[in-house]
């Protein structure tokens, strides 16, 4: 008896089992249908989220109502290619970037609040 065998179980050869036939093809297309459900759950719902929230800041103009990524609330006073300038309060400006709107509000939303 090895010291070994106390720490580590020993492995015992066995024969061979006999291959099945009938799961080759199933074993090889199983990898191909969890692709196609990854791309249907995830991917291209994440492609569409992307799609919509580029059409919405390419449809931003002054005087929208926004909602940034970080909550702050304002209206849109300036856009250039990169940053939009949203006034948060009377002559309080903030600049950030364009990516970082996150929703267009209602018209008169920041009034009624």
């Amino acid at each position: 008896m090895n010291l070994l065998d106390f720490l580590i179980a020993p492995a015992h050869a066995q024969a061979a089992g006999a291959p099945q036939g009938g799961l080759g093809g199933f074993g090889l297309l199983m990898p191909i249908i969890l692709i196609a459900i990854m791309y249907f759950l995830m991917i291209r719902p994440q492609m569409k989220r992307a799609k919509e929230h580029r059409a919405m800041l390419d449809k931003l103009s002054r005087g929208d109502e926004v909602i940034t990524n970080g909550g702050i609330a304002g209206t849109v006073t300036d856009i250039g290619d990169n940053f939009v300038t949203i006034e948060v309060a009377d002559n309080v400006r903030v600049r950030v970037q364009k990516a970082a709107v996150g929703n267009v509000l209602p018209k008169g939303t920041l009034k009624s609040a």
